[in-house]
């Protein structure tokens, strides 16, 4: 019998053995944790495309960044849901408005604890549900749609928002919120863009979190998910502008593209994971289809292996604890 000169399973052998010898880790301060604040309800709200996540009230929310903090999660990212709508999504520029007020309770509550990152986008604030403004045929203005991001970024970073989430996919969005954050005197305000982000079908338990009032749909702004250069052609055109932080977005179903900007980006990349990609391990681990925390881990270690340097996701507070005490 010839023996095999390699034995690969030397190095599989026990639990610490393969703890040493393991390529990929994630740290909690690796991990974002995206929450939905809701203007006009007096306790939290279950979602129930997400279970166990919920829209949270002004008060509820300081709970969660407290969580979050204490079980070493590296951010916060949050999403306005406004009790009223217009054309403009006026409410995301006003001083007053749900998301804006809940940058200052959240900076107030972390401190240096954890990063305060805020999602700047219209499609919450519009009563069309659309990211922009819509012009005359009823399509989304770019430009027109420019001008508003610009106020909005400047209102959160004067609310208290360390990092920017631009997720709008407006072309030259990143170049004009920087001008605008640098001549208002936020120079150090951080741009995260989100790069590459597809017209996927993953985003529909996020609409119900957000109230969405879409009517169609977002695919003359956002990737085609058949196009994989594409996401990498918009990465470097926003680092080329000025972006701290890249991102693609979803991650699980395009991990593909997310190897492909991580080989190229000379800036952090980061990945979300997204609404429907919670949802399905959830409903398939309600089932007893899957074993949930080992779902979990694989799912995230994948986007971490592909290419990631931090992680947006709504397992982030439950998934450090789990680790930090493993």
């Amino acid at each position: 019998m010839t023996f095999p000169i390699s034995r690969p399973r030397r190095l599989r052998q026990s639990a610490a053995v393969r703890r040493q010898v393991r390529e990929t880790h994630i740290h909690p301060n690796e991990l974002i944790l995206p929450v939905f604040v809701r203007e006009g309800i007096d306790e939290p709200q279950a979602i129930t495309s997400l279970p166990g996540l919920f829209q949270h009230t002004l008060d509820s929310v300081r709970g969660a960044v407290t969580d979050a903090a204490e079980a070493g999660v590296g951010g916060i990212m949050l999403f306005g849901v406004p009790a009223e709508r217009d054309a403009t999504g006026s409410g995301a520029i006003d001083p007053d408005g749900i998301l804006n007020r809940a940058i200052r309770v959240v900076a107030e509550e972390a401190g240096d604890a954890i990063t305060v990152q805020a999602d700047l986008c219209l499609d919450e604030f519009t009563d069309h549900g659309h990211c922009g403004v819509l012009d005359e045929r009823g399509r989304v203005d770019n430009d027109a749609t420019l001008e508003l991001y610009n106020q909005m970024a400047v209102a959160q970073a004067e609310a208290g928002a360390q990092i920017i989430g631009m997720s709008g996919m407006m072309d030259g969005q990143i170049g004009e919120a920087r001008e605008a954050l640098d001549v208002a005197g936020h120079d150090d305000a951080i741009l995260l863009a989100y790069s590459a982000k597809y017209a996927s079908a993953l985003f529909g338990p996020f609409r119900e979190a957000v109230d969405s009032q879409l009517q169609g749909d977002r695919k003359t702004y956002q990737q085609d998910p058949a196009n994989r250069r594409e996401g990498l052609r918009e990465t470097l055109l926003d680092i080329e502008e000025g972006a701290d932080i890249v991102m693609v977005k979803p991650a699980t179903m395009y991990l593909d593209v997310l190897a492909d900007v991580a080989a190229e980006s000379i800036v952090p990349v980061w990945a979300y994971q997204v609404s429907g990609e919670y949802a399905m391990i959830e409903a398939a681990a309600a089932n007893g289809w899957i074993d949930r925390d080992r779902m979990i881990d694989e799912a995230l270690l994948s986007i971490k292996r592909a290419g990631a340097d931090s992680i947006l996701t709504y397992y982030a507070t439950d998934y450090a604890r789990r680790i930090r005490t493993a």
